[in-house]
C-alpha cells in the first residue's frame, strides 16, 4: 500500500520509537498471542494478563478468532494467506518472517529475510515463499531455507511484485520501468517502460495488468506488449489500494486539500466494459484497505487504518449498520488479506500483533490445501506392549543388553559349527607385477574387481574365479554378455585418479610416453576427443584452421585453432578442450541434435556413443563449414583452377570434404528432374543379403555413394506424386572421404561379421594354397598356418582375423558420370604403376588415416576411441624423424599399434563407428604455412559488455603503442575463478575421501600487470569474463567475484568475453613475454592456454624446498616483504603485484640465482619461521601494512 498521507511515524520506522508494552494491555489480547515471546524484565508478567473469554463465532458473519503477536513492537508490513497450504504469512518492518499454521494461528517458522529494510509483499508458490524488499528478490522454503537471493539495482525502490505464470514474476516500484524475472533461471527477462512512475500495486485479470502509481492513476496494460490500453484518474492525490472483480474496478486514495492529502471517503468504481467510471460509492470509515470478497455478491470490504470495517456492495449503498471495529493492540492498522476461500480476513498492526476474523469457527484458508510437512517430533522412550498370544510377533522389538552369556535363542552347539567363506585366491595379474619391499608387496591395482567388494562362493565346484566381479553368475548371463572377457585394457576406458594435489601427482607419462598430446575426459560433453584428435592429424585441416579468426564470440572453427595450438606446444602433456567444449555447447543446433549430453548420461554411457559421434562428425564439418565460408583464402588451394567446386564462395573445409553430387529423379512417364547438390561426408548402405554372398567393402561404398532408389515423388508433367527412380551420381570427388559406417544394429554388426568371416577364409586360401574349398576352419588349423612351418606370408593369422576394412580404396571417374570403386593393395599399385599420373586419368587412391570404434563395455558404459595413422610431418616437429605410424588415442592414453590392428574389428567389443580416407599426396595441394593470426590491436583499449562501468570505476591502463612488451619482458598476472560444477566425492571405508571428478571451475577474471618501466605495477589489462552457464559457487572469499560482476545488465566492472581475453594472453604468449605470479599452473589449466615452461615464473615453486609443502602467497609477502595481504578477499591486482615484488626479492636474496647455497639457507628460514606459526600471518593492527603504502608508488595516482 502507499503510506503517504499516512502517521508520518511510520513512514521512518525505528525500535526506539517504541518502547516496552504497557502493563495495561488491551482486554482483546490473548495471553497466547505472545507465545514464545520473552517480555522485558520491567514489563508485566504473562500471568497478570487478562484472558480473553472463548468467542463465539456465528455462521455467515465474521467476527475475531484468533490474535497473536509475530514480532513484540514491530509494526507488521505485510500478510498473505498461502495459496498452496493452510498457512498465514506475516513480514515485519525490520525484515522478519513468520508464519502461523491453520485457524489456531500455531507458529509454524520464523526467520530473517532482510537485516536493514522492511518486507513489501510475499507471494507464495508451489516450493517455497517469495520475498520482496527495497532492492531484493528473495525466494526461500517454508522452512527458512534460501533457494535464491536475487540482487535488483540498489538505486530501485520495488514496492509490488505480480505472479503472471508459474515461472515467470513482474516486479515494480518507484522508479520508471517495471522488470520480469524468470523464476527458472532467475534472470531478468525484459525491462518495460512506464510513463507514470511509482506502480506500487499491481493486479491481474484474464484481459488486462492493472497497475496503481502513487500519483492516483490506475493504468490497463495489454498482457502481451505491456502497452497502456485504458488509464483512470482515479484521485487527485494518491491512491491507497484497488481491488477488480469481473467487470468492476474499485479504488480508494486520498485527494489534494489546501491543507495536504486528506482520506477521500468516496470510493471510484470503474465499469471495465464502458471503461468509465459509474457512481461513487460513499462509505463511512476513512478508507485505507479494501478487497472484493466475491462469496454470494460481489460485496467489498473497506478496512480504515483505524480498525473500523465496513461491507456494502460496489453498485449499492453503504449500510452504518455493517461497520464492525477491529481491535488492534497499536494504534494502526498496516495490512490486510482474504484467504483464497474467502473464509477467513488478517488485519496486522502497528504493534506487531495479527488478528484472524473468520465467518466459520474451524475455516479453511484455500479450497483444496495440500499437508503441511512438519519437524519430526521428539521421539521418548517408551517400550511398545507386546502381546504373547502373537507366535509371528518379533521378540527383537524389546531391546536388550550386550551381553557374552548364552541366550535362550542361541543355536546348541551340536548345530552350529562355524564355517567361514573362504577368501577368492589373489588375482594372477597382481602377483605378476606385484613388487616386495621387506615383507610387504605392492602392485598396480588391475581394476578387475568392485572397490572394496568380494563376492562369496557358496559351493566349492565354483573354484574358478571370474575376473570380472560384474558378469552374472548364470551361465545365461555369460552368454549374453561374452565381451567382457575380450576388451583390451589400452582400450578400455581410462580415469583420473585424484589427490589431494589434484592433477599434480597423477603419472599421464604412464599412459602416454609419446611426445604427442591426449586430452582429459572429465569434462562435460568431452565423448568428441577421439574426433578432435582425427580433425588434429588431418595436416591441412589443423593449418588452415589456425589460420582462421573471426569476431564471433561462440565460434568453434576459432577455439578448434586455439586448441590445436596448445596440442602443436605439448610435449607429451594431455590438453583440455574446456573452451571448444564451451563454445559448443552454446551452439543452439548442437542442443537441437542432442549432442549435449547430461553428466549422468555420459557418465552411466546412457546414450547410443556411436550414433552421438557420427552425428557429430557431420555436425562438426558442417558447422566449420558455415564458420569459415566467409573467411576463405583464395590462395590456399592449389589444384586445377577450372573446377566448379573450388569457387571463392566456398571455404577451405568444403574444398577438403565436399563432394560435388548430380541427383536425377526419373518419373514413370518419362519426365527427368535434375539437380546439384554437394554432402560433406556419406553414410554406409548395407545390401539386404542374408544369404552370406561376399561384397567387398568398395562395393558397399559404391552402392552407399550412387545411391539407387526407387520412392514417391512429385513430377511437375503430371501434377501428383508418382513412383519415381532416384539416382545419384558424383561430380567431383572429395580429397578427403569421410564415412559414417552407421552399425547401429544387430542386423548390420552381423553383416561386418559375416564379410570379415568370408574375407578370412579367402585370405587364407590366398596364402596358404593348400586348404579345400569346402573345409570349415578350427583354432587348430589358424595356428599351425600361422607357424613358421606353415607357408602363410603374414606374419601372424590374428593379423587376418576380423579384417574387412580395405587400407586403401580406388576411385575412377567414368566418362558416363558413373564411379567405378576397387579395394586397392600395394600388389596392385605394383601392376599398375605408381599414382602420379592418376589425376590425369580421372583416377583417385584413397590410403585409410583414422577409424573410430565404439568400445562396448558394460561395466563403464562403452568408450570411443580413434585410431589414427600419424604421419611424416607430426614426427618431424615432435621427434625429429620422418616415419609413418598408428596409434590408439583413448583419451589421455595414446599407444603405437601394428596398422592391422586399426582395421580389425571384433563386433563383440570393438564397433566402427567412422572411417577417413584421404587422398594420396594430399599436403602438396595446399598451403601448409601457419601465419598467427593474432594481432598486437588486441591489447589495446576496447569497451566494456557492461551497461553501467565508467570510466571512474577503471582499474586498469592499456598498453600505449609505445608500451608493447617485447620478448623477455615480465608480465605478473593472476586470474580469479567461479565454480560451475560441485565436486563429486565418495568416502571410502577406511574413512577417506576419494575424488570421482573434480569441481568445474571457470575464469571470471583476468588481471596482467606490467613487470618493468615507469608504470612497474600498474595494470594493463583487468577483465572480468562475462559467463552465459549457471554458477554455482562464486568463491567470493577466495576471488572477491560478487554475484552480478559477471552480468553484463548490471555489472559496473569491464567486462569482456572470454575469447577476447584469450587473444591478449595468446599474443602475450605468441611474443615471448615471461609471466610471473602463484600457482600459475592451475591458472593456464583453467583458462585453456598451454605455456612454455621458459615463459613461466611461478613463485610457488621458486620459494619451495623438494619434499616440503608448497606455501601461500599470503605469507610469503608477509614474511619477505612485510605485506599483509588478503585481508577479507582475494584481489588479483593485490596478488599480481606482491608476486612481481616477490620475484625482485628472489633475485635479490639468490643474487640473480648465481648463490643457490645462501638463498637456500633463507628458504630454511622460512620453513622455520612457518612452523612456528603453523602458516598463519598475525592478524593486521590497521587495515594495511605501512610498507604497502611506499610500494609502486605510481598505482597511487592510479
Amino acid at each position: 500500500m502507499n503510506f503517504e498521507g499516512l502517521d508520518p511515524g511510520l513512514a521512518e520506522y525505528a525500535p526506539a520509537m517504541h518502547s516496552a508494552l504497557d502493563p495495561v494491555l488491551d482486554a482483546h489480547l490473548n495471553p497466547s498471542l505472545l507465545q514464545n515471546v520473552e517480555l522485558d524484565p520491567e514489563g508485566v508478567a504473562l500471568e497478570a494478563l487478562p484472558v480473553q473469554e472463548s468467542v463465539h463465532i456465528m455462521e455467515g458473519v465474521y467476527s475475531e478468532l484468533h490474535s497473536v503477536v509475530a514480532e513484540v513492537g514491530v509494526p507488521v508490513s505485510v500478510s498473505h494467506f498461502d495459496l498452496h497450504e493452510e498457512m498465514l504469512w506475516v513480514g515485519s518492518h525490520g525484515g522478519h518472517a513468520t508464519s502461523f499454521f491453520g485457524p489456531a494461528l500455531e507458529r509454524y517458522s520464523s526467520f530473517q529475510v532482510n537485516g536493514s529494510d522492511d518486507i513489501r509483499q510475499i507471494q507464495s508458490l508451489e516450493n517455497g515463499i517469495l520475498f520482496l524488499t527495497k532492492n531484493n528478490l528473495k525466494y526461500m522454503a517454508r522452512g527458512g531455507l534460501i533457494i535464491f537471493d536475487y540482487l535488483l539495482d540498489e538505486n530501485e525502490d520495488m514496492h509490488s511484485l505480480l505472479l503472471t505464470d508459474s515461472s515467470t514474476l513482474l516486479v515494480g516500484g518507484l522508479q520508471n520501468h517495471i522488470v520480469e524475472i524468470d523464476l527458472n533461471t532467475v534472470q531478468e527477462t525484459q525491462k518495460y517502460a512506464v510513463e507514470t512512475p511509482g506502480v506500487t500495486i499491481m493486479r491481474q485479470t484474464n484481459r488486462f495488468f492493472f497497475c496503481g502509481h502513487t500519483s492516483g492513476k490506475v493504468s490497463l496494460r495489454d498482457l502481451r506488449t505491456f502497452k497502456v490500453e485504458h488509464e483512470f484518474d482515479a484521485f487527485s492525490g494518491s491512491l491507497s489500494d484497488f481491488d477488480v472483480h469481473g467487470n468492476l474496478l474499485a479504488a480508494c486514495g486520498f485527494s489534494s486539500r489546501l491543507t495536504g492529502l486528506a482520506c477521500d471517503r468516496f470510493l471510484k468504481v470503474y465499469d471495465l466494459r464502458m471503461m468509465r467510471a459509474i457512481t461513487p460509492l460513499q462509505v463511512h470509515v476513512d478508507p485505507a484497505f479494501l478487497r472484493f470478497i466475491p462469496t454470494y455478491t460481489s460485496r467489498l470490504a473497506i478496512i480504515s487504518q483505524s480498525g473500523q470495517c465496513q461491507f456494502c456492495e460496489p453498485t449499492g449503498l453503504a449500510n452504518p449498520a455493517d461497520i464492525f471495529h477491529v481491535n488492534p493492540v497499536g494504534p494502526l492498522l498496516m495490512t490486510f488479506d482474504v484467504s483464497a476461500s474467502k473464509q477467513a480476513l488478517a488485519f496486522g498492526d502497528s504493534e506487531g500483533c495479527v488478528h484472524l476474523w473468520t465467518d466459520s469457527p474451524e475455516p479453511s484458508f484455500n479450497p483444496y490445501s495440500r499437508e503441511t510437512e512438519f519437524a519430526l517430533p521428539c521421539l521418548v522412550d517408551s517400550l511398545p506392549p507386546l502381546d504373547w498370544s502373537q507366535d509371528l510377533l518379533p521378540l527383537s522389538l524389546i531391546p536388550v543388553p550386550l551381553t557374552t552369556d548364552t541366550l535362550l535363542s542361541d543355536w546348541p552347539a551340536a548345530n552350529s559349527a562355524p564355517a567361514p567363506r573362504r577368501a577368492p585366491p589373489v588375482d594372477a595379474e597382481i602377483l605378476r607385477t606385484m613388487k616386495k619391499v621387506g615383507f610387504i608387496g605392492y602392485a598396480p591395482n588391475p581394476r578387475t574387481r568392485l572397490r572394496n567388494q568380494i563376492p562369496y562362493r557358496l559351493k566349492e565346484s565354483d573354484s574358478e574365479f571370474d575376473s570380472f566381479s560384474q558378469v552374472t553368475e548364470s551361465p545365461v548371463g555369460r552368454e549374453e554378455e561374452p565381451h567382457l572377457h575380450m576388451v583390451s585394457k589400452k582400450y578400455r576406458k581410462v580415469t583420473i585418479k585424484y589427490s589431494k594435489l589434484g592433477l599434480e601427482d597423477f603419472d599421464f607419462k604412464h599412459y602416454n610416453k609419446t611426445l604427442f598430446a591426449g586430452l582429459e575426459p572429465h569434462i562435460p560433453n568431452a565423448y568428441c576427443n577421439c574426433m578432435i584428435q582425427v580433425l588434429y592429424f588431418l595436416e591441412p585441416v589443423r593449418c588452415l584452421i589456425q589460420n582462421h579468426l573471426c569476431q564471433k564470440e561462440f565460434c568453434l572453427a576459432c577455439e578448434l585453432g586455439f586448441l590445436f595450438h596448445m596440442l602443436d606446444l605439448s610435449r607429451g602433456d594431455p590438453c583440455q578442450g574446456n573452451n571448444f567444449l564451451r563454445a559448443f555447447r552454446t551452439i543452439p543446433e548442437a542442443s537441437a541434435l542432442g549432442l549435449i549430453l547430461a553428466d549422468s548420461d555420459e557418465a552411466s554411457g546412457k546414450g547410443n556413443l556411436a550414433r552421438l559421434i557420427q552425428r557429430w562428425n557431420r555436425f562438426i564439418l558442417t558447422q566449420l563449414h558455415q564458420d569459415m565460408q566467409e573467411l576463405e583464402v583464395p590462395q590456399a588451394y592449389r589444384g586445377a583452377g577450372g573446377s566448379s567446386f573450388c569457387s571463392s564462395g566456398d571455404s577451405v573445409i568444403g574444398q577438403l570434404f565436399s563432394c560435388e553430387m548430380e541427383n536425377c529423379s526419373l518419373c514413370r512417364c518419362g519426365s527427368e528432374t535434375v539437380r546439384a547438390s554437394s554432402t560433406l561426408l556419406f553414410t554406409l548402405s548395407y545390401p539386404d543379403d542374408k544369404t552370406g554372398k561376399n561384397y567387398d567393402f568398395a562395393q558397399v561404398l559404391k552402392r552407399s555413394i550412387c545411391l539407387d532408389q526407387n520412392t514417391q515423388a512429385w513430377c511437375d508433367t503430371c501434377e501428383k506424386y508418382q513412383p519415381t527412380i532416384q539416382t545419384r551420381n558424383i561430380r567431383h570427388l572429395p580429397d578427403i572421404l569421410v564415412i559414417n559406417c552407421e552399425v547401429n544394429s544387430s542386423k548390420e554388426a552381423d553383416f561386418w561379421r559375416m564379410q570379415a568371416e568370408v574375407a578370412f577364409k579367402m585370405a587364407v586360401k590366398k596364402h596358404s594354397g593348400e586348404v579345400s574349398k569346402n573345409k570349415e576352419f578350427a583354432l587348430a588349423d589358424w595356428k599351425e598356418l600361422g607357424s613358421p612351418e606353415g607357408v602363410l606370408v603374414c606374419p601372424s593369422i590374428e593379423e587376418l582375423k576380423n579384417v574387412w576394412l580395405p587400407f586403401s580404396i580406388r576411385m575412377k571417374m567414368t566418362k558416363n558420370k558413373g564411379l567405378d570403386v576397387c579395394n586397392w593393395t600395394d600388389g596392385d599399385e605394383m601392376q599398375w604403376g605408381p599414382a602420379r599420373a592418376e589425376e590425369e586419368h580421372g583416377v583417385c587412391v584413397y590410403d585409410l588415416m583414422a577409424t573410430v570404434v565404439h568400445i562396448l563395455d558394460s561395466r563403464t558404459g562403452g568408450s570411443l576411441v580413434a585410431h589414427i595413422k600419424v604421419g611424416e610431418t607430426y614426427h618431424q616437429r615432435k621427434e625429429g624423424v620422418t616415419h609413418q605410424q598408428w596409434y590408439l588415442f583413448n583419451d589421455f592414453l595414446i599407444e603405437p599399434i601394428d596398422k592391422h590392428e586399426a582395421v580389425q574389428f571384433d563386433m563383440n567389443w570393438k564397433v566402427p563407428a567412422i572411417l577417413y580416407y584421404v587422398k594420396r599426396n594430399l599436403n602438396s595441394r595446399y598451403n601448409l604455412n601457419i601465419k598467427n593470426p593474432i594481432e598486437a590491436s588486441v591489447l589495446l583499449a576496447e569497451a566494456s559488455l557492461a551497461r553501467k562501468q565508467r570510466k571512474t570505476h577503471t582499474t586498469f591502463i592499456p598498453l600505449m603503442l609505445n608500451e608493447m612488451p617485447q620478448i623477455g619482458d615480465l608480465v605478473g598476472l593472476d586470474a580469479e575463478f567461479v565454480t560451475l560444477n560441485e565436486e563429486e566425492a565418495e568416502l571410502r571405508s577406511d574413512g577417506t575421501k576419494s575424488t570421482i571428478k573434480p569441481s568445474q571451475m571457470s575464469v571470471a577474471r583476468i588481471t596482467c600487470v606490467r613487470g618493468q618501466g615507469p608504470n612497474e605495477g600498474i595494470p594493463f589489462i583487468d577483465d572480468y569474463i562475462s559467463t552465459q552457464e549457471q554458477v554455482v559457487d562464486y568463491l567470493t572469499q577466495y576471488s572477491g567475484i560478487k554475484p552480478g560482476d559477471l552480468d553484463a545488465k548490471i555489472s559496473s566492472k569491464h567486462l569482456t568475453t572470454l575469447k577476447s581475453t584469450y587473444l591478449k594472453l595468446r599474443f602475450l604468449i605468441d611474443i615471448g613475454v615471461k609471466f610471473v605470479g602463484h600457482g600459475l599452473q592451475k591458472d593456464f589449466r583453467v583458462i585453456n592456454l598451454m605455456v612454455p615452461k621458459d615463459q613461466v615464473l611461478d613463485t610457488v615453486y621458486l620459494f619451495h624446498m623438494p619434499r616440503k609443502r608448497m606455501i601461500s602467497l599470503r605469507f610469503l609477502a608477509w614474511y619477505f616483504l612485510d605485506l599483509k595481504i588478503q585481508g577479507e578477499t582475494h584481489d588479483s591486482i593485490e596478488d599480481a603485484r606482491t608476486a612481481l615484488q616477490l620475484y625482485r626479492k628472489y633475485l635479490e636474496l639468490s643474487k640473480n640465482g648465481t648463490e643457490p647455497e645462501s638463498f637456500h639457507k633463507v628458504l630454511k628460514g622460512l620453513y622455520e619461521k612457518g612452523r612456528k606459526m603453523d602458516w598463519k600471518v598475525p592478524e593486521p593492527e590497521g587495515q594495511t601494512s605501512p610498507k604497502n603504502a611506499a610500494v609502486f608508488s605510481s598505482v597511487l595516482a592510479l
